[in-house]
């Protein structure tokens, strides 16, 4: 006789309910910090956008301060978690190198909104919240790094500072942000290849 089966846990459908409302809260604050800034964006009028009372915002962020510490490390986060998945791909440190770039850069069009709120908006985190993002931003940077001197090992990259250039690959990358128009000339798939190959242009040895 086989054994029943027993029901999904109900816990995880309450949690992935809880996430989905703090990503609509999330996303609806980057986007009228975006349009509005920061400081002339109040929580009523967030609240109001999503349709909903200011203490449901409260059930799921203490403060304005933390909604935007929240969107100011999202993309790092989200970078930083691509170039670990890519990392333990198969490949050359070439190949690797490639899909860190084609990722990462998706990631900041896909956020892209959220960036433009960490640049502009910066000024008005907390000293702490500020200083714990620019560590997970040297994080991306030294584990970039760390590829480069592999690729740099063995005959793929050639490049005399890898720290120096993976400061600057972020740095290209993250510009995309800044510039990017949804609905310019180019796609969102043609920055992304352009960005790739051009990273790649710099690095990678003539054989």
């Amino acid at each position: 006789m086989s054994k029943p089966v027993k029901p999904a846990p109900k816990l995880r459908l309450k949690e992935e309910i809880a996430e989905f409302k703090r990503k609509r809260i999330l996303e609806e604050a980057a986007h009228l910090f975006f349009r509005n800034g920061y400081e002339r964006t109040p929580l009523d009028a967030i609240a109001s956008e999503l349709d909903v009372t200011k203490p449901f915002i409260y059930n799921y962020f203490k403060n304005k301060g933390e909604l935007l510490r929240e969107i100011c490390q999202t993309a790092i986060r989200r970078s930083l978690a691509e170039m670990e998945s890519a990392s333990q791909t198969q490949g050359s440190p070439a190949d690797i190198l490639h899909r860190v770039v084609e990722r990462v850069a998706k990631v900041v069009l896909e956020y892209q909104q959220y960036l433009v709120v960490y640049v502009r908006e910066e000024k008005n985190l907390r000293a702490e919240d500020a200083h714990a993002i620019r560590q997970l931003r040297n994080e991306f940077d030294h584990k970039l790094a760390e590829l480069l001197k592999q690729g740099v090992a063995s005959g793929d990259f050639v490049t005399s500072d890898p720290l120096l250039t993976a400061n600057t690959i972020g740095g290209m990358v993250s510009w995309l942000s800044l510039w990017y128009k949804h609905e310019g000339t180019f796609t969102a798939s043609e920055v992304i290849l352009n960005t790739s190959q051009l990273v790649q242009r710099m690095l990678v040895a003539k054989k």
